[in-house]
């Protein structure tokens, strides 16, 4: 029996993939198998030895301690494009909310107290302080063409806008879901200084904090639209401020609410709700509920944020995974003890990502438990796991 905490309400539609004659699911357990989290922080937790998987009900991994998750052979999933289009609706919309001023129209409208009479005519007079403009023809800069970046783009071309993107970390499955007519930028500065708008989809990283700053403000095109729903530190908040009362930006559009940032004109700031529809969770919590049941019963990886990506077609009753430090000559020191024990590998997959390596092994006999030790007592083995 799996034991699997939940760290936040995971929809039901997750948890109900796992079988519950297989999985027991709470919020409490001491040692649990495997986690399911969203928002909660997890740096400050205590990881159990028996913890094998993480999955994130989301796209961003901020909130989950990886380093220390990586040295205990933890495997950690997140749900990629699984929010994509609930965020792609925000972002359209924050745009629209932008250029049209409509934010500032309402609150003109709610503040008005006067009869019918002379609220129309009001209406009529105060309409003019809110006259905005149309998205085609303008240019969208787009930093960050993973699953949500390449569905703001295809939205943004169909209606009618151009498209510059940026990523040099494009995937061969991105680029064949993205328009055509996205245009390439060869830096974050070609981007900044040639859109109308710029919406950032990138982790939150050393490379990418900041990415909008005092000192980039002069590379900006004059009232710019600045989105930034992928995460806090992205555009800082004193630099947005700054363009803002110096009126190089026309607004700053964020999911990330700040005392810096209320009250200051111009700044229309949303209580996270990129990913806050029924639809975006449940998409979230049916993709990471299937990795980790995946994980958990074959030791197949897909997904994960620190784990290569690997599956194998079962061939066998009994199957051995590995988890190790990326070193040289680990898949023979494993092949040499199973091999001394007499048992057959069967069928075998190696891969490595980063300081991490993954081995798969269908065999032809159930590991001893002493032959277990044995490989976790290989210099650089972090994890062992037969799963029968």
């Amino acid at each position: 029996m799996y034991k699997i905490q939940t760290l936040n309400n995971i929809s039901a539609k997750g948890l109900d993939l796992l079988p519950r004659d297989q999985y027991e699911v709470a919020s409490e357990f001491t040692a649990p198998d495997g986690i399911l989290v969203r928002s909660h922080k997890m740096h400050d937790m205590e990881i159990n030895d028996n913890l094998l998987a993480v999955g994130r009900a989301g796209a961003g991994v901020n909130n989950i301690p990886l380093d220390k998750m990586s040295h205990k052979g933890v495997c950690v999933f997140n749900a990629p494009g699984a929010n994509a289009n609930a965020v792609k609706e925000l972002v359209i919309a924050g745009m629209l909310m932008a250029c049209r001023n409509i934010p500032q129209a309402i609150n003109y409208v709610e503040n008005l107290n006067e009869s019918d009479e002379t609220l129309h005519k009001k209406v009529e007079a105060g309409k003019k302080q809110y006259v905005g403009y149309e998205l085609p023809g303008k240019t969208l800069g787009i930093v960050g063409l993973g699953a949500i970046g390449v569905q703001i783009a295809n939205a943004a071309i169909a209606l009618g806008m151009k498209v510059i993107g940026y990523d040099p970390g494009l995937t061969v499955q991105s680029a064949w879901k993205m328009s055509s007519s996205v245009q390439q930028a060869n830096s974050v500065d070609e981007i900044l200084s040639n859109s109308d708008f710029i919406s950032f989809h990138v982790p939150l990283i050393e490379a990418t904090k900041g990415l909008i700053n005092e000192q980039r403000l002069s590379s900006l095109k004059k009232g710019v639209v600045v989105l930034n729903f992928a995460r806090d530190g992205i555009v800082e908040d004193k630099a947005a401020v700054k363009g803002l009362k110096e009126g190089i930006i026309h607004a700053y559009v964020c999911d990330f609410p700040s005392n810096i940032l209320k009250g200051v004109e111009g700044v229309i700031a949303l209580p996270h709700l990129g990913a806050s529809t029924v639809e975006a969770e449940e998409n979230c919590a049916v993709m990471v509920a299937n990795q980790i049941r995946d994980y958990l019963e074959n030791g197949n990886v897909s997904n994960s944020v620190n784990f290569p990506n690997l599956s194998l077609p079962r061939r066998s009753d009994y199957r051995v995974t590995v988890v190790n430090e990326n070193q040289p000559d680990m898949v023979g020191q494993i092949s040499h003890v199973l091999g001394k024990a007499e048992i057959n590998i069967l069928h075998m997959a190696n891969e490595s990502r980063g300081d991490l390596a993954y081995t798969m092994m269908d065999v032809d006999h159930c590991l001893s438990e002493e032959i277990l030790q044995k490989l976790a007592a290989i210099e650089g083995v972090l994890r062992v796991r037969c799963i029968s």
